[in-house]
């Protein structure tokens, strides 16, 4: 086997059609023609004396070798980026880029407010920012296209580093003028009386929702729903009905007294948990572990990191 065979050229190409599941979408993504994506593939497959593809009639998928070289090609990028940080790092967090993924619910409030406090600071910080189902986030984390994921999780992933756990139980979401507003707990039957607003089926919340009416033979009716949970939220702040979320989700509006935020008392509805998470065995660049440690800080006070003068990680 030639080890030189793996050059950051052919590595580049090699995992940019395991990314698009193509090579001619890889070509388009990279602005270099196919053939030359092709050789460089063959190139690698024959030096390593392996197949790294699949092809199929949709598309090209990694074989078993290509897995495990996609794994060390993106370790390798991702520690060429984290070298690069570095060096700007010697001019003193002056420069840097961090890419984030969450689920929606850090993507509204907290997420803003936390990376416009940080940047109070350091300037020179840019940030990046993909929102999608929790899944989604990990997922990104995983295969290097983030630096840091902030999800929400019903149970420990491979190959990613948890930063930060904590308990994210499931709140009742109603306006201040509902009638459940002044409740200090409710419980699931409670809520069959009232209209609710529930997310589809993909996330962690509707999920844990549905499994705990499962256990108690409870059926329930959503009047509005949506894969987009701020609408719930909206919904239930105008008086619509009841939505579900968790409290850092809605965090800025409770503090703002539009909405009122009820625990919900039944057992395994506070089985999920926020998470902050990285690459396993990943050495962060300076700048991302500095806002990393910022967010830990700061996710667990009950309070927004507003973008203040008295900011300070």
């Amino acid at each position: 086997m030639n080890t030189r065979a793996l050059q950051e050229t052919s590595l580049r190409y090699f995992l940019e059609v395991v990314r698009c599941g193509s090579i001619s979408e890889a070509s388009e993504r990279l602005k270099v023609a196919p053939s030359a994506i092709s050789r460089q593939i063959a190139r690698l497959e024959s030096e390593l004396d392996t197949l790294l593809f699949e092809r199929r009639a949709r598309g090209m998928v990694p074989s078993a070798a290509g897995e495990l070289l996609a794994v060390h090609a993106r370790r390798m990028q991702l520690e060429a980026d984290r070298v690069g940080s570095e060096i700007q790092a010697l001019r003193g967090l002056q420069r840097g880029k961090v890419r984030l993924a969450s689920s929606e619910g850090f993507a509204v409030d907290f997420l803003p407010s936390a990376v416009a406090a940080f940047r109070k600071r350091y300037e020179g910080i840019h940030f990046q920012l993909a929102v999608g189902p929790p899944a989604e986030a990990t997922r990104r984390v995983r295969e290097g296209e983030a630096d840091i994921g902030l999800t929400f999780s019903l149970k420990p992933e491979p190959d990613v580093q948890i930063e930060y756990r904590q308990p994210a139980p499931i709140m009742a979401v109603v306006a201040p003028s509902h009638e459940l507003a002044g409740k200090r707990q409710v419980s699931m039957s409670q809520l069959q009386r009232y209209d609710l607003a529930l997310p589809t089926p993909d996330t962690t919340l509707r999920q844990l929702f549905d499994i705990c009416s499962s256990r108690q033979n409870l059926a329930f009716e959503s009047i509005f729903s949506s894969h987009y949970t701020e609408a719930l939220i909206n919904f239930a702040m105008l008086g619509g009905g009841v939505a579900l979320a968790g409290e850092i989700s809605i965090r800025h509006r409770v503090q703002q007294r539009r909405v009122v935020a009820i625990p919900i008392r039944d057992r395994g509805m506070d089985s999920r948990f926020i998470e902050i998470q990285t690459l396993a065995k990943r050495t962060l660049p300076s700048a991302t572990q500095t806002f990393l440690e910022f967010l830990k800080a700061h996710i667990a006070t009950g309070r927004l990191p507003l973008a203040t003068p008295s900011a300070r990680p």
